[in-house]
C-alpha cells in the first residue's frame, strides 16, 4: 500500500512522486495552504495539501482530522531553507499531496496525544492511542531490540533457544501460585509457571548443555512499581560449569543490553564483587545502592563499657549498636526530628542523633556518655564541624535492616546519590537458608535445588553458617537478576530437602520427575534468570515496570484495556465442574 516508511523519507527523494501511509498527527490550516504531519512507525513527515497541486486534494483535506488513517500519493520537494525543521530526521524535505485516501476515520480522542501529564488509568484503558506517542512507541523498540541483543548474544555462545509449558504442576518453595482447573481430569489442577525452574534443569538432563529462553511467569503476589502478576525473564542454564562460567557470560550479556539501551560501555568493569554478609554489615541490604557512599559503622566495641542504659541492655542482650555519618549538612532540629519519626515507621524502636558543632556533640544523650566514648566515635567516624551522626541499637538484623532503608531515605532526601552514574555490584556467598516469620522454620533462601558452597551430609544445626553456592546481580540497589549452582546428585538434594524438614514421601510426591531424572546421569549445571522488564525500566530510566509492558495489569491486578479478569458463565464453571461460593460477586 506504500513505498516508503515516512520517517525514511530523505533528500534523495527530492523530486519522486511517492506513496505513503500512516496517521495524520497534527493538521495545521494556513489558509492558503493546510499542512499535516503524517506518521507511521518509523516516524513523521510533512505533508502539504496546494490548491496550486491538487484543488481536489486541497479541498477534501479540510475535512480530515487528527489520528485519521491516510494513503497519500504525492512528490517530494525540498523545503525553503527557512522552514526546515532540525529537530525531525524528514525536516529539511515535505511531500506535496497529489491525491489521497481515507483509510479509516477516528472519534474524538480520550486524550491528545502530545499531552505530558496524562493519567495512567486512561492511558492504560486506551492502551493502542497510548502506543502511537513517540516517547511510548520507543520503549517498546527499545524492547524489542533487547529481544534481538538477548538472542544474538547467546546463540553466538551456543545456546539453544526453547520453549516451556505454562500449563505445570503445582510446587511448593516459592510464591504463591496461579491456578487452573483442568476440564479433563475434574478436581485438579495447573499451575502457571512462577519460573521454568525445573524444565530448564530437565533439559540439562535431556543433553542441551546450554539453554536459554526469554521466558513468561506467572506470580499469584501483591503488586508494586516495579512487580506484575505476569512478567518476562531471560532465563539460562549450562552444564558442566561452576558460579564463575555463569557469571563471566550472564555479565557479558548484561554488558550487551547497557551499550544496545545506552548507548555506552558500563563505568566499571569487570563488575564488582561483594559478599552477602559483607553488604549485609556495610550497607543492611544484600541489594545496596552504590551511587552513594553513606556505609554503617559498628560501633559495639566501643560502647562496651558503657553506662548509658540503651546501649549497655542492648550489648548485654547479644544486639549491636550501628551509626551511620551525614557528612557537612548541618540538619536542622526540625530535620533530626523528622529522621528519628521515619526512622520508627521503619519499624525502629528508636534513632538517636548526635550533631557535631564547635563546642563538640550536641545530642538528648550526650550528657550520657564518657569522653573516651566521643573520641572513640570521633576517631571512627573522622567527624567535622556540621556532621550528623545516626545511632541504633537493637539485634543485629533489626539494626540491619532498618539502617539500610534509613540510608537511602537519606540518600535521596538530602541529594547524595549520583543520578547521573550507574552502579553495577555481584553479590556472592548468600546463606542457604532463612528464617521465615511465616512458617516459623528455615526455608530455601533462593529456591531448595540450590547447592550449597559445601557438603551438607554433616550439617550440625547451624541453619545460618551454610552458604549457598548462589550470586546476584545488582544495578543501582536493585536486584535485576539471580542464580546458582544446583544439585545435582539425587542424595544431595534429598540431603536439601531433609535440611528443609521435608518428609521424603512428600519429595517423591512434589518433585518425582526430578529426583528420577538426577539418577539417571544429570550433569554438574547452573544457571540465572535476569528480570528482562525490570532491566528495560531501569536501563531506559523510567519509574515503573509498567511502562515497558505493552499490555499491564494495575496494582490491583485488573487489565484496564480488556476489563480482565472476569466472571465466568454458569455453563463454563459446570463443565468445570466448579461451583461458585457467591463472594464477591
Amino acid at each position: 500500500m506504500r513505498d516508503k516508511y515516512c520517517g525514511f523519507v530523505t533528500k534523495d527523494d527530492i523530486g519522486k512522486v511517492l506513496t505513503l501511509a500512516g496517521w495524520v498527527f497534527r493538521r495545521r490550516d494556513h489558509g492558503g495552504l493546510i499542512f499535516a504531519d503524517l506518521r507511521d512507525v518509523t516516524g513523521i513527515v510533512q505533508v502539504v495539501f496546494s490548491p496550486e497541486i491538487s484543488k481536489e486534494a486541497h479541498d477534501r483535506a479540510g475535512d480530515i482530522k487528527q489520528e485519521y488513517v491516510l494513503r497519500i500519493v504525492g512528490k517530494v520537494e525540498k523545503r525553503p531553507p527557512e522552514t526546515e525543521n532540525t529537530n525531525l530526521p524528514t525536516g529539511a524535505i515535505e511531500v506535496y499531496a497529489q491525491s489521497f485516501e481515507v483509510l479509516n476515520t477516528c472519534k474524538p480522542l480520550p486524550f491528545q496525544l502530545d499531552d505530558e501529564d496524562i493519567n495512567e488509568s486512561i492511558r492504560l484503558k486506551y492502551r493502542y492511542l497510548d502506543m502511537r506517542r513517540p516517547e511510548v512507541k520507543q520503549i517498546f523498540i527499545e524492547r524489542s531490540k533487547a529481544y534481538k541483543v538477548t538472542r544474538d548474544y547467546l546463540t553466538s555462545h551456543s545456546f539453544y533457544e526453547f520453549e516451556t509449558p505454562f500449563l505445570t504442576k503445582n510446587t511448593p518453595e516459592g510464591a504463591r501460585d496461579f491456578i487452573v482447573p483442568s476440564r479433563l481430569n475434574t478436581g485438579n489442577f495447573y499451575a502457571l509457571p512462577q519460573s521454568p525452574q525445573l524444565y530448564k534443569q530437565i533439559l540439562m538432563m535431556g543433553g542441551f548443555e546450554r539453554y536459554f529462553q526469554i521466558a513468561r511467569c506467572f506470580r499469584d503476589e501483591d503488586l508494586r512499581a516495579d512487580r506484575q502478576p505476569e512478567f518476562t525473564q531471560i532465563d539460562i542454564e549450562m552444564s558442566f560449569v561452576g558460579r564463575e562460567d555463569v557469571m563471566g557470560l550472564s555479565e557479558g550479556l548484561i554488558i550487551a543490553l547497557y551499550e544496545a539501551l545506552k548507548g555506552k560501555k558500563p563505568p566499571e568493569l569487570p563488575f564488582p564483587r561483594m559478599s552477602f554478609a559483607d553488604a549485609m554489615e556495610r550497607y543492611g541490604t544484600d541489594k545496596p545502592d552504590l551511587r552513594f557512599e553513606l556505609p554503617l559503622f559498628e560501633m559495639t566495641d566501643l560502647f562496651k563499657g558503657t553506662e548509658f542504659g540503651v546501649f549497655k541492655k542492648t550489648i548485654e542482650d547479644g544486639g549491636v549498636i550501628k551509626s551511620m555519618i551525614l557528612k557537612g549538612k548541618t540538619l536542622s532540629r526540625k530535620d533530626l526530628d523528622t529522621a528519628v519519626d521515619t526512622a520508627k515507621e521503619m519499624g525502629a524502636g528508636g534513632l538517636i542523633w548526635m550533631r557535631k558543632d564547635a563546642e563538640g556533640f550536641q545530642s538528648p544523650i550526650a550528657k550520657f556518655l564518657k569522653d573516651d566514648e566521643k573520641s572513640g566515635m570521633e576517631k571512627m567516624l573522622a567527624t567535622q564541624t556540621g556532621d550528623v551522626i545516626f545511632i541504633m541499637a537493637d539485634k543485629r538484623s533489626k539494626v540491619n535492616e532498618i539502617m539500610g532503608r534509613l540510608r537511602l531515605y537519606i540518600g535521596e532526601k538530602y541529594d547524595l546519590i549520583n543520578k547521573n552514574s550507574d552502579k553495577f555490584l555481584w553479590v556472592i556467598d548468600f546463606p542457604l537458608l532463612e528464617y521465615s516469620e511465616e512458617d516459623k522454620r528455615y526455608v530455601a533462601r533462593h529456591h531448595p535445588f540450590t547447592s550449597p558452597k559445601d557438603s551438607i551430609k554433616d550439617f550440625k544445626g547451624d541453619y545460618e553458617s551454610v552458604l549457598a553456592n548462589a550470586y546476584d546481580l545488582v544495578f543501582n540497589g536493585v536486584e535485576i537478576g539471580g542464580g546458582s549452582i544446583r544439585n545435582h546428585r539425587m542424595d544431595e538434594q534429598m540431603e536439601m530437602f531433609r535440611l528443609l524438614n521435608m518428609k521424603e514421601e512428600d519429595a517423591f510426591e512434589k518433585f518425582g520427575f526430578l529426583l528420577e531424572a538426577l539418577e539417571m546421569g544429570a550433569p554438574p549445571h547452573g544457571g540465572l534468570a535476569f528480570g528482562f522488564d525490570r532491566i528495560l525500566m531501569m536501563f531506559l530510566g523510567l519509574d515503573s515496570i509498567r511502562e515497558v509492558i505493552p499490555f499491564p495489569k494495575t496494582q490491583k491486578g485488573t487489565c484496564p484495556l480488556t476489563g480482565a479478569p472476569s466472571k465466568i458463565g454458569q455453563k463454563q464453571l459446570n463443565e468445570l465442574k466448579i461451583k461458585s461460593t457467591g463472594e464477591n460477586r
